[in-house]
């Protein structure tokens, strides 16, 4: 029978356990395993909100993209479209070099005519390369002058480690991208056009009664996957870039490289569990909200609103928001003229100790320089000031 004395002596060898365990418990909720092993040349696993790369493998290797290449073909044809300088129902001619392209295809005719918004979903849905062909010579003249365009708009988005030279992924000398660059394409295709987006999600088309269905196996197995493009030739293996929504977080997938169709599914599918498993998404400040109202020396108005460009997105551990600390430093004694837009403070955001980012602090509008006589008071205020600080 246990004494009282020795039921207080367990009590408290239990508290004390209980005591000295309760900061590994709290790490714990905030520890994150090694990422997955993934069969794969490359692989890169993106917050699409934060643009925080979560797992990779040489993200950056120049490799043959195979029918990846199309997600830029669609991405230029989208900003067409939204330009107003094509429409989804003009009707593109089909020529001999369009009809006669191998390897996937829509199964258009040479000589017809076919709404572009059907051969945008060729080209995304079906993978088609006649259909990439098509469009491209009808928004650039020639698939030459069409992969110009995509180089160019390659540089725009910073996919510094790209170069095409067709409209298809046709296997050719000096084609080529990483993972990285294609991450970064996925998160433009979904930011810039989201009234496209939907189609990448479609499982199947039909055009000229053949029916034909999204390579993408993933969109079957795992109802948050809603894109984006397989990928395959024997050069390059088997590719695929998805992407996938739960609750606020939306993740990008890329995987290069693997040895089947199953494989690329089954490798990507490893990185975005991963990734929801031991992640979110924390929307900390839209674009254009007040963080700071400070004074303003020899202005038409005392003080000025402060805030960031563009809203800031961070992705962190799960359970570990309580842990997140936001600092602002301001540059004392602000004078007129304020430029809107201009720089004038620094938002640091940590996570414990850690430093996750720094953004610059901008004027959210101008602040003129107030009258003679107004500038007068505030310097003599300032002298003053000066004197006692």
């Amino acid at each position: 029978m246990q004494t009282r004395s020795s039921r207080y002596s367990a009590f408290w060898l239990l508290l004390c356990t209980m005591l000295a365990a309760a900061p590994l418990l709290a790490r714990a909720e905030t520890m994150i395993p090694r990422p997955p092993q993934v069969e794969a040349r490359s692989y890169l696993l993106l917050d699409a909100k934060s643009g925080q790369v979560l797992v990779e493998h040489d993200a950056n290797k120049e490799l043959p993209p195979a029918s990846l290449t199309k997600m830029m073909t669609a991405y230029l044809v989208e900003k067409e479209i939204q330009a107003g300088n094509i429409h989804e129902q003009d009707m593109v001619p089909i020529s001999v070099k369009a009809w006669r392209m191998g390897g996937s295809r829509m199964f258009v005719k040479e000589g017809t005519q076919v709404p572009l918004i059907e051969l945008l979903k060729g080209v995304i849905v079906q993978s088609g390369n006649d259909a990439s062909v098509a469009l491209a010579e009808y928004v650039a003249g020639s698939e030459d002058a069409f992969a110009d365009l995509m180089n160019n708009q390659a540089r725009q988005l910073g996919m510094e480690h790209t170069h095409f030279v067709n409209a298809t992924g046709w296997p050719a000398e000096n084609h080529y991208t990483t993972a990285h660059d294609l991450a970064w394409l996925a998160r433009a295709i979904i930011r810039d056009y989201p009234e496209h987006y939907d189609i990448y999600a479609e499982k199947e088309f039909t055009y000229n009664g053949i029916t034909q269905p999204n390579r993408n196996l993933l969109l079957w197995r795992d109802e948050s996957v809603d894109g984006l493009k397989t990928g395959h030739t024997e050069e390059a293996g088997y590719c695929l870039v998805s992407s996938a929504k739960q609750g606020g977080m939306r993740l990008i997938s890329v995987v290069m490289g693997t040895d089947s169709e199953t494989a690329r599914a089954r490798e990507s599918q490893k990185l975005l569990s991963y990734g929801f498993r031991f992640y979110e998404t924390y929307e900390g400040y839209g674009a254009g909200d007040v963080l700071d109202t400070p004074k303003v020396w020899l202005g038409q108005a005392d003080q000025v609103r402060l805030g960031l460009e563009e809203p800031l997105a961070l992705t962190i551990p799960k359970g570990s928001r309580d842990q997140l600390k936001a600092e602002m430093s301001i540059q004392p004694e602000l004078r007129a003229p304020i430029q809107k837009g201009q720089q004038y403070g620094t938002l640091t955001v940590r996570l414990g100790d850690e430093q996750l980012v720094q953004r610059p602090l901008v004027a959210l509008e101008s602040v003129d320089q107030a009258g003679f006589f107004a500038r007068i008071w505030d310097h003599i205020v300032l002298f003053f000031k000066g004197l006692f600080s």
